[in-house]
């Protein structure tokens, strides 16, 4: 079974820990994803011929498990990457990544430990990539991104540059149109990235276009990188995302471009570029010879870019670099829009040209290594003399917060998208500019917000109100949607006020307000009804989702599905149709997309393969054991949900009976532990009670328990360790009052230390504790009783999970295909998607809730009444302090 990413993304990043203390975070990128490309080609690779990756003898992986504790780890682990790379023309990088560094890894037994553990970690059982086939590779591609991603965050500023966050790169790849391309016999298409880093930005746009009968992709490939360890880094980029044909060259792409035309001394020309360089380079100059560029680059449009700016450096170079028809998409920093001087005329220039096609304004901080606010431009040189203008899009106000940088959401990427390709304004958002309008009214500044205002719905103070009361007419219409939504609501929570014809008073007190919009008839209804226009996509998903079969294109389904919520929720009023579209994406990037790679690769009868999980053990050799299994494609829970009802519920019972009383012995815990508490002699210094102490504790307070037969036993015990003579110990025997019968003989008539013993533990029984320690004797008692009654619930919850569990393995073999599917739409997809879609129509109606609240108690009392009451309030204090003998 293909590894899951929840799998892989959580080993591997374990990894980084091992490097921590002697590797900077910018170089964990070059230890951890050289041995995740050694382990995934190991695996998939050896012992094939003909092979895109040639695994040399001796040179595997599982040669170097073989190393693991031995003194010259470091060093052998260099020798076999080191030929495994050179087998597969990749030399070089071995120079910067040694295993056998003592700065970086240690020495001595600290190295071996710090190699072994990180060997290893790729050695989880759960990361065997011989079993991936078909597109379940591409989670290997997935993953790399994902450690590029950290890799950036871990690097902070300027060493993080080589990555382009993933949304960026999609966004890009679907905006230039390499989608729409076809396979032609005449035609050879190609995709460059002048600045290619780690190649996801390549590799995005090359994932958008068609493949061929065999699968392969029509476009070939072709990047330069500055820095030689990211170019090998991008190297194997491109062989676990299957396009090992992919050159990819190093070196200065503005001193030496890698690809040009040897013969006439002319740049290479390419379909599609994309490109993200580094941004307002100031060292663009250095080995550039500017003014004498071969190329022709830098003296095409009118002015030499800045010397201590590369921006429009990089421009030009990607202008000589398209074919007459081509296409490109290049991340720039927002100033070349609107930035003078040099860059003025340059920009003026290639605005005339009408080169450029649109524009994208993204939001800021959306990069690692920068926060300065970027755009995409687009370059169409196909269609320029009939080019009327250059469309722009603000995206700057979409995105949500991850940590401490900005992340495009879904919904941002397909609003950016289908907006584009409509080439259709959408007031406050894009736009379709005239040439006439950018060079007669703004001479050539092409910054998006003198084109593309962004409505404000910010809700000012409004001084007036503040002073002579009533609430302001724009802040109740900012609420437009809601009562559209609820048009009886409006008047149950504010009245026009007659007297003012611009402000409105409060019907409602503004504690009643969020229960009335709640119980609203209207909103209640219309709630209900937006739910239920997933019913029209379900129809669509249905058929589409249950007929996933080998040759099924998961982008075409995703894209196909995604239109259809689109269009399902555009009636929507509470939530946008681009909110339903971001969690149907977003449950795509999660969940369903592995679900159907799996489909494609194993049918729908994968729903009966289970797989194991797997534990640490607390060995230090980092072994894993199995601990439990796990449905691969419907979970336990599902399946338990759905036919072992009643046992869950018992489970749910005992769990909430356990959690119960283990919050009584929490109050039992508090109450005892205190100063002077009973139970202070069974806890521990942080005031915690520990099973040891209790138990010892209650050892000992047994031990005080007296009575005059226990005295009698004890005293006839100790005259037997003495060998006293027969006559004296019946005589101590006979001290024992009437009525009591213990058996104290051997057969023989002999007393018996065994049965003496015996004897006592039955009179301890009925002894009493002496009344000194009486309550803290029933205070120890009743916490170990209720201890005693938690253990035997969550015995009794472990037995019944255990149980579930016998069934489940038996039952998941048995699912038949439509019960597979029943499982996986209703109770797992739809189930998940239904559940997002209610939840964001609450946040909404929330939403709403509390602007309604915030503009009601903003305006609730004027400034006279706020006055009169402080004034009041003095008044009575100053009297209350007279009466108190204090006056001033």
């Amino acid at each position: 079974m293909a590894v899951k990413k929840s799998e892989l993304y959580a080993s591997l990043w374990a990894a980084c820990d091992k490097l921590r203390g002697g590797v900077e975070p910018a170089k964990y990128k070059d230890y951890v994803l050289l041995l995740l490309f050694f382990k995934y080609a190991s695996d998939k690779y050896r012992g094939q011929k003909n092979a895109p990756v040639l695994i040399p003898e001796g040179a595997s992986f599982d040669d170097l498990i073989l190393l693991k504790g031995k003194s010259n780890i470091g060093e052998e682990t260099d020798k076999k990457l080191a030929a495994f790379l050179e087998a597969n023309g990749m030399t070089g990088m071995e120079k910067e990544v040694s295993f056998n560094d003592p700065e970086k890894l240690g020495k001595g037994k600290d190295h071996i430990d710090r190699v072994s553990d990180l060997i290893g970690v790729f050695q989880n059982p759960a990361l065997d990539f011989s079993k991936n086939r078909a597109s379940g590779d591409d989670i290997m591609g997935d993953a790399y991104e994902y450690f590029m991603k950290k890799f950036a965050q871990e690097s902070r500023k300027s060493k993080g540059q080589f990555y382009t966050p993933g949304e960026v790169s999609r966004v890009i790849a679907r905006l230039i149109g390499i989608g729409s391309i076809r396979v032609s016999r005449r035609k050879d298409w190609t995709l460059y990235d002048p600045a290619c880093g780690s190649g996801s930005l390549l590799i995005r746009a090359a994932d958008e276009a068609s493949v061929d009968r065999e699968g392969e992709p029509i476009v070939s490939i072709f990047g330069q990188e500055i820095d030689g360890t990211t170019a090998k880094l991008a190297q194997m980029n491109m062989i676990i995302h299957h396009k090992e044909t992919a050159e990819i060259q190093s070196g200065n792409t503005l001193s030496d471009p890698a690809f040009y035309i040897k013969k006439d001394v002319t740049l290479r020309t390419f379909d599609f570029i994309v490109m993200n360089p580094p941004f307002s380079d100031k060292r663009w100059t250095s080995g550039v010879n500017v003014e004498g560029d071969r190329y022709g680059r830098f003296q095409a449009y009118g002015a030499t870019p800045p010397p201590k700016n590369g921006d429009y450096a990089w421009f030009e170079h990607v202008l000589k670099s398209l074919n007459a028809t081509g296409k490109a998409g290049i991340v720039l920093p927002l100033g070349v829009l609107f930035r003078g001087n040099a860059e003025e005329v340059i920009r003026k220039d290639i605005l005339a040209a009408h080169s450029i096609k649109g524009v994208v304004a993204l939001p800021g901080n959306l990069f690692y290594g920068t926060g300065i606010p970027a755009c995409i431009v687009l370059i169409d040189k196909e269609g320029t003399t009939a080019r009327k203008g250059i469309f722009l899009i603000d995206a700057s106000h979409g995105y949500k917060k991850d940590g401490n940088k900005n992340r495009l959401r879904e919904q941002d990427i397909e609003r950016i998208v289908r907006t584009y390709a409509a080439q259709q304004d959408v007031p406050g958002y894009a736009r379709m500019v005239s040439y006439e309008e950018i060079f007669e009214r703004n001479d050539g500044n092409l910054n998006i917000t003198r084109y593309v205002q962004h409505p404000d719905d910010t809700l000012p103070q409004n001084i007036a109100a503040h002073l002579s009361g009533g609430i302001p007419k724009n802040d109740v219409e900012s609420l437009e949607k809601l009562w559209q939504v609820a048009p009886q609501l409006k008047g149950r929570v504010f009245k026009k006020a007659e007297e003012v014809l611009d402000a409105y008073h409060l019907v409602a007190a503004p504690e009643a307000m969020e229960r009335m919009i709640c119980e609203d008839a209207d909103l209640r209804a219309r709630k209900q009804m937006e739910e239920a226009l997933m019913d029209a996509w379900e129809h669509i998903a249905r058929p589409a989702l249950l007929s996933i079969r080998k040759d099924t294109v998961p982008k075409a389904l995703i894209r196909r599905l995604t239109d259809e919520i689109l269009k399902a929720y555009a009636p929507a009023q509470i939530i946008d149709p681009y909110t339903a579209c971001d969690i149907l994406l977003n449950y795509w990037n999660e969940t369903l997309h592995d679900d159907v790679d799996i489909l494609r690769v194993e049918g729908y009868e994968a729903g009966r393969l289970m797989e194991p999980v797997y534990a640490k053990t607390k060995q230090k050799d980092g072994k894993t054991k199995v601990i439990s299994f796990e449905g691969v494609l419907i979970s336990k829970d599902i399946l338990a949900q759905e036919y072992y009802a009643d046992d869950v519920a018992r489970i749910a019972k005992l769990e909430d009976e356990a959690a119960r009383l283990a919050g009584v012995l929490d109050e039992m815990q508090e109450d005892g532990t205190g100063e002077d508490g009973l139970l202070n002699e069974v806890a521990s210094d942080n005031g915690k009670i520990t099973k040891s102490k209790l138990k010892a504790r209650r050892k000992e307070l047994a031990a005080l328990k007296t009575s005059p037969a226990l005295e009698v036993l004890q005293q006839l015990l100790a005259l037997l360790a003495e060998k006293k003579p027969q006559a004296k110990l019946d005589a101590c025997a006979k001290r024992l009052s009437t009525g009591t019968s213990y058996d104290l003989c051997n057969k023989n008539g002999t007393y018996g230390k065994k049965k003496i013993q015996d004897a006592i533990k039955a009179a301890q029984a009925s002894a009493e504790i002496p009344e000194a320690y009486r309550e803290e004797y029933e205070a120890v008692e009743a916490y170990a009783a209720k201890c005693a009654e938690k253990e035997e619930k969550e015995d009794e919850r472990d037995r019944a999970v255990k149980d579930l569990e016998d069934k489940l393995e038996k039952r998941y073999p048995q699912l038949t295909v439509e019960e597979i599917q029943h499982l996986l739409f209703d109770c797992k997809w739809m189930k998940s998607l239904r559940r997002g879609i209610a939840d964001a129509i609450d946040l909404a109606v929330n939403r709403w809730s509390e602007r309604t609240l915030l503009i009601a108690k903003r305006y609730e009392h004027t400034l006279g009444e706020l006055e009169a009451r402080a004034e009041a309030s003095r008044k009575e204090m100053k009297a209350a302090l007279g009466r108190m003998g204090y006056t001033w």
